[in-house]
């Protein structure tokens, strides 16, 4: 049996909604293996959405929204831009192929580059084969891990970064210093390596208390890293002591936000 991948589409209303109608219109064949969502500015495309879909079983994201420099709300699609770069860096870090979501702009007068531009992502979701995640046994360590990815960036701190790019790298601050992109991608990816982790340990403690040692080896990262990040957590009052076996204190999660 072939299969048709599932593919979330998220359209922005001025450009690409408008190029999906005129492709339409003008009869152009493209795969219907896209579920079209229209969003006002391809820029309010909430990561938490996009990670949502994958832990769903969608087997790709798309995102499209108008060209550079002609966005309606002037900058919507360079923040979009900005939160794909981070959401691929983090979704690599999950065991999921960063290549089942894509950015792309198309105007409200390209209606066959649309037509196209699905043809080409529909045949490379074919290309990757079905999402781990999908049907009826997920992979459960890359669901459990789209589950930390998600938890991630629905807290603040990955979200301000993503925000102040443009003034820490192109504006600077009061003072006119600025970063280098590459500083600044250097403080994002540890940054996101960080929030990533310290989610997925939340998520395992969450399960059963676990000592240092353990969730080192679980997660195959030194345990003195597995220390500092459990300071952390304990200072954002997410995990706490469990219990001392022997010597070796046990920690557990706490009930934080709904989680």
């Amino acid at each position: 049996m072939t299969f048709e991948p599932t593919i979330i589409a998220f359209l922005c209303n001025w450009c690409s909604y408008a190029g999906a109608d005129l492709a339409g219109v003008s009869r152009f064949s493209y795969p219907t293996s896209i579920r079209a969502i229209r969003v006002m500015c391809s820029g309010r495309v909430d990561p938490a959405l996009v990670l949502e879909a994958f832990i769903n079983g969608a087997d790709g994201v798309f995102v499209m929204g108008c060209h550079l420099g002609d966005c309606h709300y002037l900058i919507g699609n360079f923040y979009a831009q900005r939160k794909i770069k981070m959401l691929k860096k983090l979704i690599a870090l999950t065991g999921l192929e960063p290549e089942r979501l894509r950015l792309e702009w198309v105007s409200a007068s390209e209606g066959a580059r649309f037509a196209e531009l699905v043809k080409d992502f529909t045949n490379q979701m074919k290309a990757l084969g079905p999402s781990p995640v999908a049907g009826e046994k997920p992979d459960p360590n890359i669901l459990e891990n789209l589950l930390a990815a998600k938890a991630a960036v629905e807290d603040f701190r990955l979200r301000v970064l993503v925000g102040r790019e443009g003034e820490m790298v192109d504006e600077g601050n009061v003072y006119g210093e600025k970063v280098s992109q590459e500083e600044f991608d250097e403080i994002m990816d540890e940054a996101i390596a960080a929030e990533y982790i310290r989610n997925k340990m939340y998520i395992m403690l969450k399960k059963v208390p676990q000592s240092v040692k353990e969730l080192s080896k679980r997660l195959n990262i030194d345990p003195r890293n597995v220390l500092r990040h459990i300071v952390i957590l304990r200072q954002r009052g997410m995990v706490a002591m469990a219990k001392v076996e022997g010597t070796t204190p046990l920690w557990a999660a706490l009930e934080v936000g709904g989680r």
